[in-house]
Formats: structure tokens, sequence, C-alpha cells
């Protein structure tokens, strides 16, 4: 629900166009911050975290104190009455689709920034750190539907690209449907990756389809949401506005039977959340918007080593 009253005024961009100028300094402003958390805190966290295919050989070398016996080449021992190891390097190239939320929900912020610009940031956060681990990174819009595909690749340019897109993309539907994503990554996405679906999940029932996903995909969900979604300030006769279906109603906020109904149904959403994810056997965090995403991330990233 997006809230208007005096503390909280409408905060969305309305769906318009951002200029071109205006576009490339926030794609800018955005490459900036995010490629210096990668190189600084999330590239060698993320490499821990999501492991390559598997080990290939790379060569043989004389044998260092501390080589694992199993590794030893008895051939070229043999051969040159001296031992020597064979070498082995991580297949590392990973394929990663950010499924990201571009629903109407995520045009609200009540303090620190929307939640369009956290998942925003996040996306590209996880994008640089894909590339700098030489991966290939993809992504699926959705709404209540897919909205737009963007096949895997690598490259900086590819990413900025991305960025633009998250920044500038206007969505045709304003509702949100968790199902048409999860779908879409099992049928479309053949080869197996690890799958960051970013949202605020203000949509249904998704169980099924993310458990059916988590079969092929390792799939990671991160849940941005703001401080204002929790619980109701008592300022009096304020006017709630639906995000997605534009429905308005007032209500009383001073009424603390609505705002305990209030605080009690986003603890349901916690509860229901927590066991949807435990149950298909995915990793996830929450993150606030007034919150620095960085903890949460690493915390995340630790879980999965």
């Amino acid at each position: 629900m997006v809230f208007y009253h005096k503390y909280t005024q409408e905060i969305t961009t309305g769906g318009k166009k951002v200029e071109a100028s205006e576009l490339i300094k926030r794609v800018r402003k955005i490459e900036i911050k995010t490629r210096g958390l990668t190189q600084h805190i999330f590239a060698g966290q993320y490499h821990s975290a999501f492991k390559g295919k598997g080990m290939t050989f790379s060569e043989v070398r004389e044998y260092q104190y501390g080589d694992d016996i199993r590794n030893v080449d008895w051939n070229v021992t043999a051969r040159f009455n001296h031992p020597y190891s064979k070498v082995y390097e991580e297949e590392r190239e990973l394929t990663v689709m950010l499924m990201v939320d571009v629903s109407g929900s995520r045009d609200f912020g009540s303090r620190h920034q929307m939640k369009k610009n956290m998942i925003t940031e996040i996306a590209a956060v996880l994008a640089f750190s894909a590339i700098q681990n030489n991966d290939k990174v993809g992504v699926i819009l959705f709404s209540d539907r897919v909205e737009k595909f963007i096949p895997a690749k690598k490259g900086r340019s590819h990413i900025l690209w991305i960025i633009r897109e998250l920044i500038n993309y206007n969505p045709e539907n304003r509702g949100t449907n968790l199902t048409e994503p999860l779908r879409y990554l099992t049928n479309a996405i053949k080869r197996r990756s690890i799958a960051f679906l970013i949202s605020d999940f203000m949509g249904g029932d998704f169980e099924e389809s993310i458990r059916i996903a988590r079969k092929k995909h390792d799939i990671v969900s991160i849940w941005v949401y703001d401080k204002r979604e929790t619980e109701l300030p008592p300022v009096g006769l304020i006017k709630l506005k639906d995000a997605e279906t534009r429905e308005e109603k007032w209500v009383d906020s001073s009424s603390r039977y609505l705002r305990e109904a209030y605080r009690n149904s986003w603890k349901r959403k916690q509860e229901e959340l927590n066991e949807l994810f435990k149950k298909a056997g995915v990793d996830y965090v929450s993150v606030a918007t007034d919150q620095d995403y960085v903890r949460p991330l690493i915390s995340l990233f630790k879980h999965r080593n």
C-alpha cells in the first residue's frame, strides 16, 4: 500500500521516462558505487558462495609441500625420478539470471529511498560481482507477467545496459505474479543458472512454481521492503492507495485495533515467506529501504559457504 499523509508524501515516478542526460548520470552514479563495493567487498564473497561446475585439469608441476598425495602424477614422476603433481582449477563460468520485480508496488519509499532504487543497486552489485568472476548475466523483468527478457552475456557494456533498463523501464502492467518469472526461468533457461529473485513479494501464492524451478536452478530470494509497510503510524485519518490496483480508501490510523491488525498482517507475511523458502530449499535475505544492504548480502554469501 502507498501512504499519503503529512509524514509520507506520494513517492512515485509516475511511469515517466528519464531524460537521456539524466539517465546517463544515474547509470554512472550506480556504476561507481556498485563497482566499488564489488571490487572491495563482494567479488571474493560471491566467488566462494557460488561454485563453478567442477574442477578441470590445468597442468603438471613439481610436487610442493602440502600437495594432496592423490594428485601425484605417477607416470611423470617415474619418468623424471622426481615427484610431480597434477594441478586442477575450478571450471568457473556460471550463468546468473536476475529476476527483477518491476510492478507498481516498488515505487514506494517512506524514508531513505524507494524500493525501486534499492532493487536496482542490489541487482547492479550482483551483476558486477558476476562479471568480475567471468560469469554471464541475464535479466527477467516481471510484473504480473514477464515484461522483458535480456539474454545472458558478459562485459561491462552489457551490465550498463541492464542498469539502464532497470532505471528507465516502464512496465505495461502494475500487478505482481511471482509465478510467471519462475515458470519462464524453468522453461526458457535450459542451462542451470544462479537465479536471484529480487522483489517485495506482494504477489500471490508461488510455492509450487519456486519448488519446481529450484529442481533445475540455484535460486536465491532477496526481499526488499519499506519500514512503513511493517507498521502504521498513529497520525489520524489518512488515505491509502494500492500502488498496483490504484484502489483508494480512507482509514483512521489512530485506531489501536487497526494498527495492531496491520502489524499482525505483516508478521504473518514474514512467517509465510520464511516457511515457503524453507520448504523450497531456497536461501533468502530481507533488506529494508533505510538499511545498508551490504551486511545482509555478505551474511547471505557466508551462509552459503
